[in-house]
């Protein structure tokens, strides 16, 4: 493939949202996941937020971060069901110069073995903007702890074989350093 990964682990800025018209921070069990989870990975949480279920809130509040050269990863829970309030999709694959097809496609993958045929009521969706990587994924715990472990976690980490994508979000705030840094994506050959 030509591209190597990181022999070291590099710690990324990640913001985490959680979208909710009832939660404050203290029943966000949800955002408690992924932020733990960020940080005992290593990485540095750099923002949390929970703010209601508004396509253009959102898109706000992920535009700002997009934007931001000290952000790397936006970590989303809630508001990929069906309801009527449900628009996470919606507010950010316009965001999104990239969508990552496969992150959808894998977590309902793992989530087919927890939840069986319910999975295909969530609508998980992952992208690229501005070189900062955004996963989101639905408002449920055990959701957000699938996603995690099963995707995310070694998606963010540098020294992840064959690829991830460290590499590619580093280069947002330091572009020399993005040359030596672990490879951000399979598809290229080298």
């Amino acid at each position: 493939m030509g591209h190597k990964s990181q022999s070291e682990f590099i710690p990324l800025n990640v913001a985490v949202l959680t979208v909710s018209d009832t939660r404050g921070l203290e029943e966000d069990t949800s955002g408690d996941v992924l932020a733990n989870g960020a940080t005992e990975a290593g990485h540095q949480l750099v923002d949390r937020v929970i703010i209601p279920d508004d396509v253009y809130l959102l898109r706000r509040e992920v535009s700002r971060w997009i934007a931001d050269p000290d952000v790397h990863v936006v970590l989303i829970t809630g508001g990929t069901g069906f309801t009527d309030r449900d628009s996470t999709p919606e507010a950010l694959k316009p965001l999104f110069d990239k969508e990552i097809e496969g992150f959808g496609e894998l977590f309902r993958q793992l989530s087919y073995q927890e939840i069986g045929s319910s999975t295909i009521q969530s609508r998980a969706v992952a992208g690229l903007a501005n070189k900062t990587v955004i996963f989101c994924m639905p408002g449920s715990t055990g959701a957000c702890r699938t996603a995690w472990n099963g995707i995310i976690r070694e998606q963010l980490d540098a020294t992840h074989r064959p690829c991830n994508y460290a590499g590619l979000v580093i280069q947002k705030a330091a572009p020399e350093k993005a040359l030596i840094s672990a490879k951000p994506q399979c598809g290229s050959r080298g």
